[in-house]
Formats: C-alpha cells, sequence, structure tokens
C-alpha cells in the first residue's frame, strides 16, 4: 500500500521515508491539504496530514469520495478537524499525542529571551556594522515571576527552565501539575498570574473554551513592561486586541510562534508576493515583536517521534487495533 503524505518539509522527507521504509510506501507532497488539493488523494486509503492542513468538513467529503479511510494527522492539535464530519463519514482520524516537550518549551525560551534582550535588533545592526548599545538594553530573568498558562508536558518543561533561571513561577490550569508544585510553583486565577507576571507563556490546546484566552481585557490586565510569548496555538490571542495594545508602547516584548490566521501563510514563501493580512503586517513592523512561522516543534528529535508515531497509527490502523492516538475510530 501507498501512504500519501501532504505538507512534508524538505527536512522532513527523509526522515518519513526511513520510518516508513519496510512497513508501506509513502510518496510526500510538499503541498498543504486543503479544498483545493483534497482531489489529489484520490484512490489512496490512507492520507498523511500537517498541522496546517484544512480538515474541514468539504475536505473530508472530498477525501471520502476518492477513497481515503484513514487521515494520520502529524501533529498533536486537532482544532483543523472537523471530527463529527469524520465520524459520519466512517473515517479513521488518529493524531500525534505526545512527542518531545523539550522543543517547544525550549523554543519558547527562545523567544523571550530574543526580544529581552533584543537580539534580532543586535544582530540586525552588526551586519550594518552599527555596534552601538543604545536600545538594546535588557532585563535579568532572575527573581522575575514567570506566569505559565498550561501546565502540562510542555508547560512543566518550561517552567523547570525558569526554575533554573530562579524565577518566582506562577501557574494557571484545570488541574495542578505536581512536579510543577515541586518546583515551587503557585496556582493562582489567570486574573492573577496575569497583573504579576513579568513573563507569559501559553501552553494549552485551542478549544471553543480557549479561543482567544488572552483577549483585550486579557491584555489590559498584563504589566506595560510584560514579555509574552506563544508558541501553542495562535487562536489563543486576540491578534487585533494585541496590535491595539502595541500602539500604545505596552509590553517589553512579544513572541510568537503561532498565528490565528497562520493558515496559507505559515510553512510558504510569501517573500514576492502582497500580504493581505493587515494584521499580521502590522504586527511585523513593531520593533519589540519577533515573529517565527510555527517551528517551536522542528527539532530532529521531536519530528523523529512525530514521525515514528504516524507510522505506529498507520499500523495500528491496518491492523485494526486502537491506541490513545485515535480520535474518531475506524468503524
Amino acid at each position: 500500500m501507498e501512504i500519501l503524505a501532504f505538507g512534508v518539509q524538505a527536512d522532513e522527507k527523509p526522515l518519513i521515508e526511513v520510518a516508513f521504509a519496510g512497513h508501506h510506501r509513502v510518496r510526500c507532497l510538499d503541498v498543504f491539504l486543503n479544498e483545493d488539493t483534497a482531489p489529489i488523494a484520490a484512490g489512496y486509503e490512507i492520507v498523511s496530514s500537517s498541522v496546517n492542513a484544512d480538515l474541514a468538513g468539504r475536505v473530508l467529503e472530498i477525501l471520502a469520495a476518492g477513497g481515503t479511510r484513514m487521515i494520520a494527522q502529524r501533529s498533536t492539535g486537532f482544532n483543523n478537524i472537523d471530527l463529527p464530519t469524520a465520524e459520519r463519514l466512517g473515517m479513521t482520524i488518529a493524531r500525534v499525542s505526545y512527542y518531545s516537550p523539550y522543543a517547544v518549551a525550549e523554543f519558547a525560551w527562545a523567544l523571550a529571551m530574543a526580544v529581552n534582550r533584543r537580539v534580532v535588533r543586535a544582530s540586525t545592526r552588526t551586519r550594518d556594522f552599527d555596534f552601538r548599545l543604545d536600545g538594546l538594553m535588557g532585563r535579568d530573568m532572575h527573581g522575575r515571576t514567570a506566569g505559565v498558562l498550561g501546565t502540562g508536558k510542555i508547560g512543566e518543561a518550561f517552567t523547570r527552565i525558569a526554575h533554573g533561571f530562579g524565577m518566582r513561577l506562577l501557574g494557571w490550569d484545570i488541574a495542578e501539575n505536581p512536579a510543577c508544585v515541586r518546583l515551587g510553583m503557585t496556582y493562582v486565577p489567570k486574573e492573577r498570574l496575569l497583573a504579576e507576571s513579568d513573563l507569559v507563556t501559553l501552553h494549552v490546546p485551542l478549544t471553543p473554551q480557549t479561543l482567544h484566552l488572552i483577549d483585550a481585557d486579557a491584555l489590559r490586565s498584563m504589566r506595560d513592561d510584560a514579555i509574552l510569548v506563544n508558541s501553542s496555538r495562535g487562536g489563543l490571542i486576540d491578534t487585533a486586541a494585541l496590535v491595539a495594545e502595541l500602539r500604545e508602547g505596552r509590553f517589553t516584548g512579544v513572541g510568537l510562534d503561532v498565528y490565528e490566521a497562520e493558515a496559507g501563510l505559515f510553512f510558504l514563501d510569501k517573500s514576492l508576493e502582497a500580504v493581505p493580512d493587515d494584521i499580521l503586517a502590522r504586527l511585523v513592523t513593531f520593533p519589540n515583536v519577533l515573529v517565527t512561522s510555527h517551528q517551536a516543534y522542528y527539532t530532529r528529535e521531536a519530528v523523529g517521534q512525530i514521525v515514528g508515531t504516524t507510522v505506529r497509527n498507520v499500523l495500528d490502523y491496518r491492523a485494526g487495533r486502537r491506541s490513545e492516538n485515535v480520535l474518531v475510530p475506524r468503524s
């Protein structure tokens, strides 16, 4: 059997090919799965999708009409999949429920430190042989307060690094993580966390309940000199409200690896095009904002685990087995 994999990055392709070797043939495409590209999957029983795939109801119907019965998504998040429609169509949907939390946590810290110490601005200056320090002063993280929204595996990894910096730790989640408590974390209401934290980082899934978790009111409750980092899902932040606050000169820095309207932009080269997204265009002009293109997960270790789990999901489907990765079981 041949598997069709959409949205495969150049660095990812050899890992996928090696992982599937000896099991199934795999055809890798660099295009993303959406309504326009779904017809390519006609005749493929199993399709693998990437994190930015559009698996709305219409896309699933096209896939099902072409013979697709199983979708193996190479990501943890699944807010892009219409699960009720998949169930109605009798499709099996599986995801990667776990991969290296260190990849995302470490990158979140890279964003935090980059905006705190003005690394991008400093690098741009020195490339022009401008070696002044004016405007590059940062702050010690030691002794400051880190607020972690979401203390699962990734939030815990971020907390361990914050503990190493010697920071005061505040957490918010539906349930306390004993490992974070042992590190000295105090769980508080979201409002208090936002008001007291020098650094706020987001590590929660995107659900209807967490959409715009950081809205206009939440942003206004944060300290004027706070640092905000999001390496989870773009929809957690009301970006229009964030731009409004940035225009008022607020926040020491904002590091975003995700953006709520990133579909159709991230992972693609748009450098020769006029990007019609006015909010994103304004966002990247702020000197205290750093935007990267959803790369926090992108380490050899994490991608290797993602690909390995995807292969196991496919093998489980073929064998009629069900694991914790299955969102919609085989009918």
